[in-house]
C-alpha cells in the first residue's frame, strides 16, 4: 500500500540571529525563506490529501502572522531582545521562541508545534518541513516512521 502526500511551498521574509554562532550568523540578518510543507492523510472524496489552499491558509497564515517581516529571536538572547524592543514597530512584534532560531530548529518547531495546532481539524499530518534558508542551504525536519 502506498502513502500519498502533497506539498505546499510557502515564502516569508524573516530576520534572526544565531546566538553563540562562531561566525557571521551571530549578527542580526534576514532571509527570504522558502518553506515546503509535506502533508499526509487518507485521500478525501475528491482524491486529495488536502486542498493546497488549506495548507496556504492555515500554515501560511500562521507564518504570515507570526514570522513574516519580523525577527525570530531566542528567548535567552537578552541582548537581541533589548535591541528589538528599542525599535518602534508598526503592527507586529518580534517572535520570541524557546530555541535558538537556526533553520533546523525552525523546521522542527513548524513540524511538531505549529502544524499540528493549525491543522488539528483537518485529519492531515504534516510529515516533513523543509526550510530553504538560501538557495544553497536547507534544513529538514521529518516525523519518525
Amino acid at each position: 500500500m502506498s502513502k500519498l502526500t502533497c506539498s505546499r511551498k510557502l515564502h516569508i521574509c524573516t530576520g534572526h540571529r544565531v546566538m553563540g554562532h562562531e561566525s557571521k550568523c551571530a549578527n542580526p540578518h534576514g532571509h527570504n525563506y522558502v518553506i515546503w510543507i509535506e502533508a499526509e492523510a487518507p485521500l478525501d472524496s475528491l482524491g486529495r490529501v488536502i486542498d493546497f489552499s488549506v495548507l496556504k491558509q492555515k500554515v501560511g497564515g500562521w507564518l504570515e502572522e507570526k514570522w513574516d517581516h519580523t525577527f525570530v529571536v531566542y528567548g535567552r538572547d537578552f541582548e537581541m531582545i533589548t535591541a528589538l524592543e528599542s525599535v518602534k514597530t508598526r503592527n507586529k512584534e518580534h517572535f520570541v521562541c524557546d530555541f535558538n532560531p537556526t533553520a533546523e530548529n525552525m523546521a522542527d518547531y513548524l513540524l511538531k508545534t505549529v502544524c499540528p495546532e493549525v491543522l488539528k481539524d483537518t485529519g492531515v499530518t504534516v510529515v516533513k518541513v523543509t526550510i530553504w534558508e538560501t538557495e544553497n542551504c536547507t534544513a529538514e525536519a521529518k516525523l519518525d516512521g
